[in-house]
C-alpha cells in the first residue's frame, strides 16, 4: 500500500521529531512518501495530487486546518470508491476532529493507533458537509478600522450575486458570533499569541461584551419544512459533538451531533450578559442540555440555509474565511473512508 503524509511544520504541536516517529513507524508497513505544506491552500492541492496518483492512504500531520484542506484535496471530484482513506495524527492546538475519531492527543501514541487499525483493517465511513456562500467578501472582522472594512464588506456583498462552489468541512460550520471570535484570535495569533484556551474565552467575552451583533441581531435560519427563525447572532452547525475544546474541557452546544448522523444546528436569539453566562455553563456541563428562552436547536438536518441583513464573519473548522451575507449547508452522509 501506497502512503502520502501531509505535514504542516508551521501547526502549533508539529515538531520534526513527530515527523520522523511517523515516517519511521509507517515505514514498517506501507510505502510512505512526505510532502511538507509551504503555504495556506498547499495541503489541498496535495490531497488533490494523491487522489490523481491513486494513494491508498493519506495521513494528516497538522491541526484542523491542514485535515480541511486534505479533506477538500480528495474530495475535489466528489466521494467515490477510488477516494483515498484518511488517517490524522494530530500537530496543532485543539485537533477537534482527530479527537473525535478516538485517536490519542499525544501525535506518537495515535500513530501507534493508527498502525495497529491498519493492520486490523479497520476503516469506517462518516458523513460531511459542504458549505456554499453568497454575499462574500475577504474583509477582515478584525482588521484596520472597522468602520472601513464593515463598509468593504457591504459594497462586496452588493457586488456579489452568485454562490461560491461548495466547500467541505469535517466537524464544524459557523456564521455570525463565533466567527467573530475566530477572527479576533486568529489576529491574535498573527502577532505572534499562542492559541490558548484563555485566548479564545478573553476575545469571546470581548466580542460579546462590545459587539453590536447580539444587541442588533441580522441572521435568519431556514429550515426545510419550518417557519423561518429571525433574529440570530449566533449559528453553529455541528457534524460531530463536541462542537470543540477549551483545552481539555469538551464545548458541546450539540451533544447529540455524530458522524453516522446528518447535522446539528444550535443557534441563539437576542441574548445579554447573564443569560450568556448561564447558556455557557450549559455548553461546558458535564451533561450538556442547553435550553432556554432564545436557544434553538436541530439534530440530523439534511439541509440548511443561513441569510443576514448585512455581512457576517463565517468560518468552517476553526477557519476564517470572511464575511458573507448567506450561507448553504448540506450534510453528505458516507462521504469519506478514515482510519478507525
Amino acid at each position: 500500500m501506497r502512503a502520502l503524509v501531509v505535514a504542516n511544520p508551521a501547526a502549533t504541536t508539529t515538531t520534526g521529531r513527530v515527523r520522523d516517529v511517523l515516517l519511521g513507524a509507517l515505514s514498517s508497513e506501507l510505502k510512505v512518501d512526505l510532502a511538507e505544506t509551504t503555504r495556506r491552500g498547499h495541503a489541498r492541492e496535495l490531497g488533490r495530487q494523491a487522489l490523481a496518483d491513486g494513494v491508498d492512504v493519506v495521513v494528516a500531520l497538522g491541526g484542523d486546518g491542514t485535515v480541511n484542506e486534505v479533506v477538500n484535496g480528495l474530495l475535489s471530484t466528489g466521494p467515490g470508491p477510488d477516494v483515498p482513506t484518511l488517517a490524522v495524527v494530530p500537530g496543532g492546538s485543539t485537533n477537534v476532529f482527530s479527537r473525535a475519531l478516538g485517536r490519542s492527543r499525544d501525535p506518537v501514541e495515535a500513530t501507534g493507533e493508527i498502525l495497529a487499525s491498519l493492520r486490523a483493517g479497520r476503516t469506517r465511513r462518516i458523513s460531511l458537509g459542504t458549505a456554499s456562500a453568497t454575499g462574500t467578501s475577504s474583509a477582515t472582522v478584525d482588521g484596520g478600522d472597522p468602520a472601513v472594512t464593515a463598509a468593504v464588506a457591504v459594497a462586496d456583498a452588493a457586488a456579489d450575486g452568485g454562490w461560491t462552489a461548495p466547500r467541505w468541512f469535517v466537524f464544524a460550520a459557523g456564521m455570525g458570533f463565533d466567527a467573530d471570535v475566530i477572527a479576533r484570535v486568529e489576529a491574535q495569533r498573527s502577532r505572534g499569541r499562542r492559541s490558548t484556551g484563555p485566548l479564545y474565552v478573553r476575545e469571546a467575552t470581548r466580542t460579546f461584551v462590545l459587539g453590536r451583533e447580539r444587541r442588533r441581531p441580522a441572521m435568519t435560519l431556514a429550515l426545510p419544512g419550518e417557519a423561518d427563525l429571525d433574529g440570530l447572532f449566533l449559528c453553529l452547525v455541528s457534524n460531530v459533538s463536541p462542537w470543540t475544546y477549551l483545552g481539555t474541557r469538551p464545548v458541546n452546544p450539540s451533544p447529540e451531533a455524530s458522524f453516522d448522523a446528518d447535522l446539528d444546528v444550535f443557534a441563539l436569539g437576542r441574548t445579554g450578559v447573564l443569560r450568556m453566562l448561564h447558556h455557557s455553563r450549559q455548553v461546558l456541563a458535564r451533561r450538556p442540555d442547553a435550553r432556554g428562552r432564545g436557544v434553538h436547536r436541530r439534530h440530523s438536518l439534511a439541509e440548511l440555509t443561513l441569510t443576514a441583513s448585512r455581512p457576517q464573519g463565517w468560518q468552517l473548522d476553526g477557519d476564517h474565511l470572511g464575511t458573507a451575507t448567506g450561507l448553504h449547508v448540506r450534510s453528505v452522509p458516507a462521504a469519506l473512508s478514515v482510519i478507525a
